[in-house]
C-alpha cells in the first residue's frame, strides 16, 4: 500500500454549522465550540462570516486571538469590503489567518442570483483573491455551486485564482446534488486540465441534501482531494454538511483500502458531539453513525453473545477510540467538587469556578433524588445551569393540579426583568396549562413549532429533557430543559426558548 496521505480537516461548524435553523451561537457559546475544536485537532476552524454581523465579527475576531494550533478562517465574498473586513478579525491570528473568498460559478447563480456574465465573474475572482492576498499568502478561493458548472470554466477560473495567489480552491457541491462517481470525475477533470493545479490544495464542501455528502467526500479524496470541509454532527444548511466524525472514522477504520490519514485526536469526537448539541440543543438522532446512542449498542441476542465473547464480531472500531467510556455510571451523590470538575472536563466542558458551582449545586440536588448519575445527566445540568441565554426571564414556582376528572390548571410565578409576577391557566393536559400561564406573563407571540421530550437516563427516578422550537417572525429558536419533574423541564425549555428570543431580538434593535 501507499504511504498514507494526509487530508486537512476544515471545520465549518461555527460557520455552516451555525447556519442550521435555531443553531446560532454567542460569541462565548463559539469559543467553547472553538476550544473543543482545538482539542481535536482539526487543521482549520472557520469561524464565521465576519461581515455578517457585529457578533460575526467579534466572534471570529475572539477565536483569532484566543485559539492555538489550527488555522482560523474567514468567509468573505468575493469583494473589497468583506475581505477588508475579513482581515479585520483575522489579523489575530498572524500566518495562521485565512481568507476564505467565494463566488458562484455556475449558470444558474450567475444568471438569477448575481446576474452576472462569466467573464465578469472570473474578474471578480481574481481581484478578490489579489485582494486577500495583499493581506495574507494563505487564501482560499471558492467555486459556489461548483457541481453545477460547466467544467471547462470552472478549470479556467481554478487555474486563473491560482496565478492570482490562492493557495486552496475549494470545489464545494453546494446545494448536495452530486453522486461520487459524478464527483470523483469533476476533481480528475481538474486534476487533468488544470496546468498550475499542483501549486494549490483541491478542498472539498459536501452538503448532504441526497445524503451522500460524506460518500463524496471520500470518492473526492480518491480522485486527489487533500482538504475537506465538514462540521461537528454534520449540523449545516438545510440537510446539513458532511460529518466530521463519520469521515475520521472512516479514513481510520478502512485504512485497509483508503491510504489516508488525518491529525484528529478522535477520542475528542464524543465530548465535541456532546458539547455542540448542549450549545445548540440540536440533538443527535440515536442511529447516528459514530456518536449516537446506539452506535455502540447492542440488543438482539446473537449480537449481545457475540460482542461477550469478542467485541470485533460486531464492533468495527472500539467505544474508546471516539471517546465514550465504558462505565456508564459516573457519579453519586457523595462525590465531591474535584471528582466531578474532572469528569466534566472529560466529557469536554471547560469551566469557569461560578460556572463550575452552578452545575456543582444542581448536581447535588439531583443527586439527592436519582440514585445514578449518567454523562447524559450531567450535560443536561450544563446545558440547563451553566450554557443558559442570559434571562430577562426566570421560573420561580409552578403549581399544577390535574386527573382524570379534573381540568389541568397551573399557577406559575416568574420574575421578568427581576419583577416577580404570577398567573394560573386552564389547559388540555398540565404542560399546556403550563405553557399557557408562561406565554400570558411574558405576553409573546412566538409560534410554538415542536415540542419533544425524551428521558436523559433509564428508570422512573430519570430525569425527563424538553426541546421546544419557537418562531417568531423569521426567527428561530430551540429552547431546552431538564427536570425529573417533566412539567418543570417543559417550563424550563419554554423560558430558555423565550430568553434566546429576547436576546435575538435585542441584537437586531441595537442593529448587529
Amino acid at each position: 500500500m501507499a504511504k498514507a496521505k494526509t487530508i486537512r480537516i476544515f471545520d465549518t461548524t461555527l460557520r455552516d454549522g451555525e447556519q442550521s435553523p435555531g443553531a446560532s451561537m454567542n460569541i462565548d457559546e463559539k469559543l467553547r465550540i472553538a476550544k473543543q475544536l482545538q482539542k481535536l485537532n482539526v487543521d482549520v476552524i472557520e469561524a464565521g462570516f465576519p461581515i455578517a454581523s457585529e457578533g460575526d465579527f467579534e466572534a471570529v475576531k475572539k477565536v483569532a486571538q484566543t485559539i492555538k494550533g489550527p488555522q482560523i478562517a474567514g468567509l468573505c465574498r468575493a469583494n473589497f469590503k468583506d475581505i477588508d473586513r475579513g482581515w479585520e478579525a483575522l489579523q489575530y491570528a498572524g500566518e495562521k489567518g485565512r481568507i476564505h473568498t467565494f463566488i458562484a460559478t455556475s449558470d444558474i447563480h450567475m444568471k438569477y442570483k448575481l446576474k452576472m456574465k462569466p467573464a465578469q465573474v472570473l474578474e471578480a475572482a481574481v481581484k478578490a483573491v489579489k485582494h486577500a492576498r495583499a493581506y495574507t499568502p494563505n487564501v482560499e478561493f471558492s467555486c459556489e455551486d461548483a457541481v453545477r458548472t460547466d467544467l471547462k470554466f470552472m478549470a479556467e477560473v481554478v487555474a486563473a485564482v491560482i496565478d492570482a495567489g490562492a493557495c486552496v480552491v475549494n470545489i464545494p457541491d453546494t446545494v448536495g446534488y452530486t453522486i461520487p462517481f459524478e464527483y470523483y470525475n469533476i476533481i480528475r477533470y481538474l486534476k487533468e486540465n488544470v496546468a498550475n493545479i499542483e501549486q494549490a490544495i483541491i478542498s472539498v464542501h459536501c452538503h448532504n441534501d441526497l445524503g451522500l455528502a460524506v460518500a463524496n467526500s471520500i470518492a473526492a479524496i480518491q480522485a486527489g482531494a487533500e482538504q475537506v470541509e465538514c462540521t461537528v454532527n454534520g449540523i449545516g444548511e438545510r440537510a446539513g454538511n458532511c460529518s466530521l466524525e463519520e469521515l475520521v472514522m472512516i479514513l481510520r477504520t478502512r485504512h485497509d483500502i483508503l491510504p489516508f490519514k488525518t491529525n484528529v485526536v478522535t477520542e475528542q469526537l464524543t465530548p465535541a458531539s456532546r458539547l455542540l448539541t448542549t450549545v445548540t440543543g440540536i440533538a443527535v438522532q440515536p442511529n447516528k453513525a459514530i456518536v449516537g446512542a446506539n452506535a455502540f449498542a447492542h440488543e438482539a441476542g446473537i449480537h449481545q453473545h457475540g460482542v461477550l465473547m469478542e467485541k470485533s464480531t460486531y464492533e468495527i472500531m472500539t467505544p474508546e477510540s471516539v471517546g465514550l467510556k465504558d462505565n456508564a455510571l459516573v457519579l453519586g451523590k457523595h462525590s465531591g467538587r474535584h471528582a466531578f470538575k474532572k469528569r466534566l472536563e472529560e466529557l469536554g466542558y471547560d469551566l469557569e469556578d461560578e460556572m463550575l458551582n452552578k452545575a456543582f449545586e444542581r448536581f447535588k440536588g439531583l443527586a439527592d433524588l436519582k440514585k445514578e448519575i449518567y454523562d447524559e445527566d450531567l450535560d443536561a445540568i450544563v446545558a440547563d445551569e451553566v450554557m443558559r441565554a442570559p434571562e430577562k426571564y426566570k421560573l420561580s414556582h409552578i403549581t399544577v393540579t390535574c386527573g382524570s376528572f379534573a381540568v389541568a390548571t397551573a399557577t406559575v410565578q416568574m420574575e421578568i426583568d427581576d419583577i416577580s409576577v404570577r398567573t394560573a391557566e386552564l389547559g388540555d393536559g398540565p404542560v399546556d396549562a403550563t405553557l399557557k400561564a408562561i406565554k400570558k406573563l411574558t405576553k409573546t407571540k412566538a409560534k410554538l413549532l415542536q415540542y419533544t421530550v425524551g428521558s436523559i437516563t433509564g428508570g422512573t427516578d430519570a430525569q425527563g429533557e424538553v426541546t421546544v422550537r419557537l418562531a417568531e417572525g423569521d426567527r428561530t429558536v430551540i429552547g431546552r430543559g431538564a427536570s425529573t419533574d417533566i412539567i418543570e423541564a417543559s417550563a424550563k425549555a419554554y423560558i430558555n426558548a423565550l430568553n434566546r428570543l429576547s436576546v435575538k431580538r435585542a441584537k437586531v434593535q441595537e442593529g448587529l
